[in-house]
């Protein structure tokens, strides 16, 4: 619609056309009631603003909801968290007395939620990308495994402790009958042994057996593993807190393994389930991955060392 088609200004020259002329010629010319020419002439004050359509709400409504209704509604649609409407009308019926229409309620109940203020969404926290590893050894990832009381007959607790290289996926296991400080010590030790190369930095989570970092009393006390690691100039890094997917290789290699090892298998002691697990070890690093290219860790650790040694 253009400006000049406003309906304001046809009312304003009807008005003009009045000023000049008689209402009855006025109404007979433009097509409109003697009521509504005196109705525009009465609003006219030189101003286009004056013709402009008014608010057809009424002054007063003496049907419309109380304060106390209102509470009530309000009250009920928070019970059924704004959504079970019917229930909600039910209750208004039978306990507080509500005696108007389930559609009036239903109007009332829109424009209240429509009022109702919004909670502001929070901000997504972005997640910073993780730096894989360039070369094997530059960072292992050291994780303990429950070892599943299903294959376990002597009834006792035993721990797998498992180091998976970033890059090549190469995997190391050990398994003990108790998950400590001296026993994540010994596994580093025996780690570097059979490691095929150089260890540059291991990471692990924060738990008690590798680091005193949660412990108010003992945070700046290094366990057997930390000053193991600091004898060896080994780096290490711990993830943050609640960010198990930072140490994702080993935890994705425990499934495995869960799948591959364990369902199959029954130990009766410790030592029966390290000859079992030493045999498993063996062969996992010849198994392919497609996260390799369809290649063994072994073919990948080869492939470097021509380059790093």
């Amino acid at each position: 619609m253009s400006s000049l088609s406003h309906p304001k200004y046809q009312r304003q020259r009807i008005v003009k056309y009045a000023q000049n002329h008689s209402v009855t010629e006025t109404a007979i010319r433009y097509k409109v009631s003697r009521k509504t020419v005196y109705k525009w002439l009465s609003r006219y004050d030189g101003t286009t603003a004056s013709l402009e359509d008014r608010s057809h709400r009424p002054k007063t409504s003496p049907k419309s909801h109380t304060e106390l209704e209102l509470r009530q509604i309000r009250r009920r649609l928070k019970k059924y968290k704004w959504t079970d409407l019917i229930l909600a009308y039910q209750e208004l019926v039978e306990k507080d007395g509500y005696r108007r229409s389930y559609g009036g309620f239903k109007r009332v109940a829109a424009r209240l939620k429509a009022l109702k203020p919004v909670k502001k969404k929070k901000k997504k926290r972005k997640i910073k990308p993780y730096q894989r590893a360039d070369y094997p050894g530059q960072k292992i990832q050291i994780d303990v495994k429950y070892v599943p009381s299903y294959c376990v007959t002597d009834g006792r607790k035993y721990y797998q402790y498992t180091a998976v290289d970033e890059c090549s996926r190469w995997t190391y296991r050990e398994m003990y009958d108790e998950h400590s400080t001296y026993s994540s010590r010994d596994f580093l030790v025996k780690l570097i042994k059979h490691a095929p190369f150089p260890i540059r930095e291991v990471q692990t989570d924060n738990g008690s057996e590798f680091t005193n970092r949660l412990l108010v009393i003992k945070s700046t006390h290094l366990t057997m593993f930390e000053e193991a690691l600091k004898e060896l100039e080994i780096l290490y890094h711990r993830i943050q807190i609640a960010t198990p997917r930072h140490n994702g290789k080993v935890e994705r290699q425990h499934r495995t393994d869960e799948a591959r090892f364990y369902k199959k298998m029954r130990m009766y002691n410790l030592e029966d389930g390290r000859k079992q697990l030493a045999v498993y070890q063996k062969k996992s690093n010849t198994y392919i991955k497609t996260c390799l290219g369809m290649r063994s860790p072994n073919t990948i650790v080869r492939m470097y060392q021509g380059v790093m040694f």
